[in-house]
């Protein structure tokens, strides 16, 4: 347990594997006038030019990792990481603190009854100790491949290997302590929505 356990605010975190549906489902709950910390915005604001976090990976990685506008050149750094482990870890532990103190810092700022930590490497990179509760957002592993692949552009196989990277179904469900279905409509989406945002008022409250 950590500090943000022992807080007022009620914290969600949210999670899922790719296309599983994170941001239709976190787009309901901000409906509803929930604030979103959402991990893969905090990612990109970490690294805007004259980020202390940016000038850190120029210093380890070189010039040529940022283009002439003094911009993060992501496609470049991605590919460096996923073909050299120590590199990955070098950038993990440049972006990580960084990361995590702007997503604290988010979490305190937030005004709404409760507030929902999206991530989609929540369980793996051990966010879910901010959190009171985790919320995953489950499809069946087919229906990942078809959604992500329509709305990526990227193949079937770019898409199974990053499923692969991420923690295994059976084990994300096991953390949850809540689980969304998605793998109907939109309409099915909402009423579940809908459900647990009036749960997790109740337990605001308490």
């Amino acid at each position: 347990m950590t500090d943000s356990k022992n807080s007022k605010r009620l914290i969600i975190g949210l999670t899922g594997g790719i296309g599983s549906g994170k941001t239709a489902a976190t787009d309901l709950f901000a409906a509803q006038g929930i604030d979103i910390v959402d991990a893969d915005i905090v990612a990109r604001q970490v690294v805007t030019p004259g980020a202390p976090a940016l000038e850190s990976i120029k210093a380890e990685f070189g010039d040529e990792y940022i283009d002439a506008e003094g911009h993060l050149n992501r496609a470049k750094l991605r590919a460096l990481v996923f073909s050299d482990e120590s590199a990955k870890q070098k950038l993990n532990a440049i972006m990580q603190p960084a990361i995590r103190t702007e997503l604290l810092d988010q979490l305190n700022q937030a005004k709404s009854p409760y507030v929902i930590l999206s991530a989609p490497l929540l369980l793996e990179n051990g966010l879910e100790s901010y959190c009171q509760r985790v919320l995953v957002v489950d499809v069946p592993e087919a229906l990942q491949v078809q959604r992500a692949t329509n709305r990526d552009s990227v193949n079937e196989e770019q898409i199974k290997s990053i499923i692969s990277s991420q923690i295994d179904r059976p084990t994300r469900l096991t953390k949850a302590d809540d689980v969304i279905d998605n793998s109907g409509s939109l309409s099915e989406l909402k009423i579940q929505v809908n459900q647990l945002h009036k749960k997790y008022l109740t337990l605001a409250d308490g």
